[in-house]
């Protein structure tokens, strides 16, 4: 019997900055693929539904299952934590409730048929499962590192031909091409691992691909050496890229070194914006959030931006920083470690009012065949009434 899955948001806590309240986390990508799309293929189900914040019912990404309040669920099913990305399948599960751990971690709920579930059940049996328990946003980065490889692995198959006039270095089967434009001189290196372009990507003279890399569909390459990084669909890439993930719709189209961070929907990073990743006294990286200090274990990291944020020309980062939801940086070279949602300039406790984003936002979105229509509009007015509230 086939089992209904719903997804399970954490409570908004600082570790889940920049993004808490603002997307349901589990639309964060880790790996190639979206927390939610790993949860589908584990249990070989599509989402009915993901609990989360009262605020993101009506979210307006196509995909996207409905945003409910937290509810009790009926089996047949498993409810999923946002905090955790699975690797392969589910393995049979026992016809009782059944409580799915990693590390001792509860990452998960499973009821049968004429079971209920409405929130932890403490008879539930144990069962392990195998995938990565993501502690915060930060934790997308080395999830790269355990997950990106073998989801390349798994996308590998039916190719088009590689260009002639492209240059491979390592085994050609580990590159996959499908409808991707590609100019001559272009390096392919699969040595690290598999390169996969999806439909619509361009790639641009001049650029270096190092493996384990994903690009996803309509996105443009234009420039520079791009590595160990899964950058989603309708992005624009130019300059040294490391170790990044992309949500998608995001702007990095000049030249300036960005390592170990995250990138939201619709970044725009200006001219020459550069992130630190490592500290100076190559210690684990400590991030600031409104005042929590959080220690992320984590000896690489760069800067986690929310969705919409934006950089001016020559912005420079510090390691583990934190840019907000809608923030624009502009009045400094160096910006502040911590930026809050909306901030005007990024030194000051100057915000953007809300007219003013929404009327960003309808001239960005277009850009990218995105309707800013009225779904879309009332999506982003609540976020940004709950962000400053």
């Amino acid at each position: 019997m086939s089992q209904a899955l719903y997804l399970l948001d954490p409570d908004p806590a600082p570790p889940w900055a920049p993004f808490a309240g603002v997307r349901p986390l589990c639309e964060l990508r880790a790996g190639a693929h979206l927390v939610r799309e790993r949860w589908e293929s584990f249990v070989g189900a599509e989402a009915s539904a993901i609990f989360g914040l009262p605020h993101l019912a009506g979210f307006p990404e196509p995909g996207v299952p409905p945003v409910e309040a937290r509810r009790a669920v009926a089996g047949p099913a498993v409810i999923g934590s946002s905090t955790f990305a699975p690797r392969g399948l589910a393995p049979d599960l026992p016809d009782t409730a059944v409580r799915l751990t990693h590390g001792g971690i509860t990452v998960g709920w499973a009821v049968p048929a004429g079971g209920t579930w409405s929130g932890p059940l403490p008879h539930a049996q144990a069962v392990e499962v195998e995938g990565v328990v993501l502690r915060g946003v930060f934790d997308l980065v080395p999830a790269l590192e355990r997950l990106l490889k073998e989801d390349l692995l798994g996308l590998l198959g039916d190719s088009d031909p590689v260009p002639r006039a492209a240059i491979v270095i390592g085994d050609p089967a580990w590159l996959s091409l499908h409808e991707a434009a590609v100019e001559p001189g272009v390096i392919f290196d699969t040595t690290g691992g598999p390169v996969v372009l999806e439909s619509g990507v361009e790639v641009k003279a001049g650029t270096r691909l190092e493996g384990p890399l994903w690009v996803g569909a309509n996105t443009r390459i234009v420039g520079g050496p791009i590595r160990n990084s899964a950058i989603g669909p309708w992005s624009v890439v130019r300059g040294e890229l490391a170790t990044t993930v992309f949500l998608g719709y995001a702007n990095k189209s000049h030249d300036g070194f960005v390592g170990c961070s995250v990138l939201g929907r619709w970044v725009n990073l200006g001219a020459g914006t550069i992130t630190s990743n490592l500290k100076s006294t190559y210690g684990p990286v400590r991030l600031d959030v409104a005042g929590a200090r959080l220690e992320t274990g984590l000896t690489f990291l760069g800067s986690l931006f929310g969705d919409h944020a934006k950089t001016a020309i020559g912005t420079l980062l510090s390691a583990g920083s934190v840019v907000g939801a809608g923030a624009s940086l502009f009045d400094g070279v160096r910006a502040p470690k911590y930026v809050p949602p909306f901030a005007w300039g990024g030194a000051s406790a100057e915000r953007m009012t809300r007219e003013g984003f929404l009327a960003i936002v309808e001239r960005v979105l277009p850009r990218r065949s995105v309707a800013a229509d009225d779904p879309m509009r009332a999506y982003v007015g609540r976020v940004y009434d709950w962000l400053t509230r």
